[in-house]
């Protein structure tokens, strides 16, 4: 598969199959993620991925604490606070997008049904938990988006699918205590990874980007025919 089309096929999968992942590919993906530019060549991912019981299991954990609103506060603020435009109305129709794939309104019982759905990791056979030292700077965490970015254009190219999950940096408490990780490590985001179904409303579209002209600025260079 060309690059192109990697970069055009990747986009948000929230419905899978229930097809296995195997070890194999997983790693496969891994190897291949790992080639991801990082400052100083610092490489300060650190990535634990669950499948089968394990999974399961954490799913079961986070469901009831989410049922009985035991909310914990996360490691950094996800958006600014009081986002302002044009990101405000591009986050605003991402949503609404996702809602009326689903048929849902914007009411708190329709958030409600997405969050779970985020933390059910749509479903996927695989859900991916990336963490990174908390004495990094932003510079670490824009090499750990690089390698994330990698790993998701290397599942296109094995014909599957993923989905980038901030939500999970809202639980940071539990998915630490379940993982067992050490305390030096702050949860960054989760991913769901698996085959995506092609028949699910919800996987049909794909949100619009901005044009070259919304953040590109391109000086010296000579217009065709000079």
């Amino acid at each position: 598969m060309e690059l192109r089309a990697a970069i055009y096929n990747r986009h948000a999968t929230r419905s899978f199959l229930s097809t296995p992942v195997s070890k194999r590919i997983l790693e496969e993906l891994f190897e291949l993620a790992r080639w991801a530019p990082s400052g100083g060549n610092l490489q300060p991912w650190q990535v634990f991925a669950l499948t089968g019981k394990d999974l399961s299991d954490l799913r079961i954990l986070v469901h009831q604490r989410w049922s009985e609103d035991k909310r914990e506060t996360p490691s950094y603020r996800i958006y600014p606070e009081d986002l302002w435009e044009p990101y405000r109305t591009r986050r605003w129709e991402a949503g609404a997008q996702r809602y009326s794939a689903l048929g849902l309104d914007r009411s708190d019982a329709s958030r409600r049904t997405l969050e779970e759905m985020n933390l059910r990791f749509f479903d996927a056979p695989v859900g991916l938990f990336f963490f990174v030292d908390r004495r990094s700077t932003p510079l670490q965490w824009s090499d750990l988006g690089m390698f994330m970015q990698t790993l998701m254009l290397a599942a296109v190219e094995k014909g599957m699918a993923s989905c980038p999950q901030a939500v999970w940096a809202q639980w940071p408490t539990t998915v630490a205590q379940f993982l067992g990780v050490s305390d030096n490590l702050m949860l960054f985001a989760g991913m769901s990874l698996g085959y995506s179904d092609r028949d699910a409303a919800i996987n049909a579209g794909t949100t619009p980007r901005a044009g070259l002209d919304t953040f590109a600025t391109l000086r010296g260079f000579p217009e065709p025919g000079d």
